[in-house]
Order: C-alpha cells, then sequence, then structure tokens
C-alpha cells in the first residue's frame, strides 16, 4: 500500500472585501456560460455585483434557486436545466449544501466549478467532496471528487453581514482541524484522498489553530458589528482556506466520526454542523487522554468564542 503524502486544495482562491465584484474576470478564465445556483438569501446578497462584474466579462449567467436539499432529484433536476442552458462552468453561491450540490452538479456534467460561500459556516468550499442527503434530509453518503473547486471566491464583505452565529460555527469546524490531523498522524492513517499527510497539510492545520486562539474574539466582535478588519479577514480564511486544505489532506478522525452521530438524532437538528464538530472536539481529546492543559485551552476557546452552542453545553456539563 502506497505511503506517498497527496495534499489538495483549490485550483484559485480569492479573498476580501468586495471581491465578488471582480468575479467575472476570473469566472471567464473557466467559461464564457455560466450555471449560478443558491439559496434566495445568498444569491441576493451577491447578485448585482455578480450579473455586473460578469456582463464586463462578456460572461452569459444563469440563475436558479436552489431547492435547498443536497440530494440526487435536486442534482438531476438542475442538470437538466444546465444542460438546456449550455452550460460551461457551474456557479455554487450560499451556503454548505447549496456548494455541495454545485460540486455535484459541476462533476456529473464534466465542468469547471467555481465557489462563492456567503457564509463562513464550514470548510466546506475549499474542498473535494460533497454531503449527499436523501429527499427527506436523511444523510445518505460522501461523495468524493478527482479535484477540488477550480476557483473559490470568498467576499468578506459579503460574509459580515451575516449572523454571527455561522462565523463561530464555523470556528468550531475549524477548531478540529489540528487536533484531528495529529490523532491521524500519530496513527498513521489516510487522509481524504486517500494518501498520508504532507509537511504542509500538518502545518496549515496548525496555524488555522493558531489564528482561531489570537483572532477569533475579536472577529467575533467585527461580526457583531458587521464589519469587516484584519481579524475577521484571518478567521474567515481560517474557517475556510486553511481548515479546508488541512483537514482534508490531513485526515479527520473522532471530532467528525461524533458529528455524524449527532447528526442522527432529531434533537440535534438545530446546531450548526461546527457546533456539533466542537462538541466532538472536547470529546475527542478527553477520549485520547490528552493533558490536562490542552483540554482546558479548548474550553475556554469555545467558551469564549462559541457562546450557546452544544460543545458548550457540553463543557459547562463536565466542568
Amino acid at each position: 500500500m502506497s505511503q506517498a503524502a497527496i495534499t489538495g486544495a483549490p485550483s484559485r482562491y480569492i479573498q476580501g472585501a468586495g471581491c465578488v465584484r471582480e468575479a467575472g474576470i476570473h469566472i471567464a478564465k473557466l467559461g464564457n456560460n455560466a450555471f449560478c445556483l443558491g439559496g434566495k438569501r445568498g444569491t441576493a446578497s451577491v447578485h448585482d455585483a455578480l450579473v455586473a462584474s460578469c456582463g464586463e466579462a462578456n460572461v452569459h449567467l444563469t440563475f436558479e434557486l436552489f431547492a435547498g436539499e443536497c440530494c440526487l432529484s435536486e442534482v438531476s433536476r438542475l442538470q437538466t436545466l444546465a444542460t438546456a442552458a449550455g452550460a460551461t462552468v457551474i456557479v455554487g453561491v450560499g451556503g454548505g449544501k447549496s456548494m455541495d450540490t454545485a460540486k455535484v452538479l459541476a462533476n456529473l456534467m464534466e465542468l469547471p466549478v467555481v465557489i462563492i460561500p456567503t457564509i463562513a459556516s464550514s470548510d466546506a468550499p475549499c474542498t473535494a467532496l460533497s454531503v449527499i442527503y436523501t429527499d427527506t434530509g436523511d444523510l445518505a453518503k460522501y461523495e468524493f471528487f478527482p479535484a477540488s473547486p477550480n476557483l473559490v471566491l470568498v467576499d468578506t464583505q459579503v460574509i459580515c453581514k451575516t449572523p454571527t452565529r455561522f462565523l463561530v460555527a464555523g470556528m468550531g469546524d475549524a477548531l478540529a482541524t489540528y487536533y484531528e490531523a495529529e490523532a491521524c498522524c500519530t496513527s498513521r492513517s489516510k487522509n481524504c484522498h486517500s494518501g498520508m499527510s504532507s509537511l504542509a497539510a500538518r502545518c496549515l492545520a496548525k496555524l488555522c489553530r493558531d489564528t482561531l486562539f489570537e483572532y477569533g474574539v475579536a472577529a467575533k466582535h467585527l461580526s457583531d458589528a458587521n464589519t469587516t478588519g484584519p481579524a475577521l479577514d484571518h478567521v474567515v480564511e481560517a474557517n475556510t482556506l486553511l481548515s479546508g486544505v488541512g483537514a482534508e489532506s490531513s485526515g479527520v478522525a473522532a471530532a467528525h466520526d461524533i458529528q455524524n452521530g449527532l447528526a442522527v438524532c432529531p434533537e440535534s437538528h438545530d446546531y450548526y454542523h461546527g457546533e456539533k464538530v466542537a462538541f466532538g472536539v472536547c470529546a475527542q481529546l478527553l477520549m485520547q487522554d490528552s493533558p490536562q492543559e490542552v483540554i482546558q485551552q479548548e474550553v475556554v476557546a469555545q467558551a469564549v468564542m462559541a457562546a450557546d452552542t452544544l460543545g458548550e453545553a457540553y463543557l459547562k456539563s463536565i466542568q
């Protein structure tokens, strides 16, 4: 069995305040007929800027509202529409499920895919996988793709206008990256690309954790004020790029497995993915018999950054 290290990442990652206004010139390098899918709120937050920038770049845009579930029937519906529109590139706008659907659709149609997240609640934008559900919302499977998205474009001016809970949930998801990476490295486990973790992936995982510890609180305050700033920029990058590449190329462990288990419990459905992962991180550290100072550091980080989450409720119960 090969012990080669495999690292995956988006072909291009662009982040900045107002950068969606430049989307057209980047999309044009991938195709001149874009089929854009997304939820109502997510699409509305970037619609005008996207139309203007694509118009300037001579990229035709077709918008279609995402029905809300990343399931095979929705993918089939969108494929029919995208084919009829003559799409040469797929654009996914919004949250995790719309982005995952865009990745499935692009892979099925063998087209490049552009991801424009409008919230920073998970590391889904940069990953080469999608979570597929049944029509009724039950977890069906994880689908892995040959490559990560061709372009990920993150407009922090859009991100900062969304509820802070999304950003904090993303921190919970990203906090797992380092601890799961170390667990996988110690156990010599394969990553999501069926390879070993590289030094680069482990460094990104550590930088992800360090960034959250240093800037998480300040980023939360900026998000509460609906404004951008260096701290918010750093945390959005940690939630999206550092976590996405670091986790997928290092591997996942108990924290995400616990999240998967919680996801089937109806009582957990009011909590976001990252909030359940944060709970899983604490459980994983306890399972590993981690040093008390490591557990306490994680307790403090979550208590400060992720108030009113499942993870904090659990932490309160064990203190």
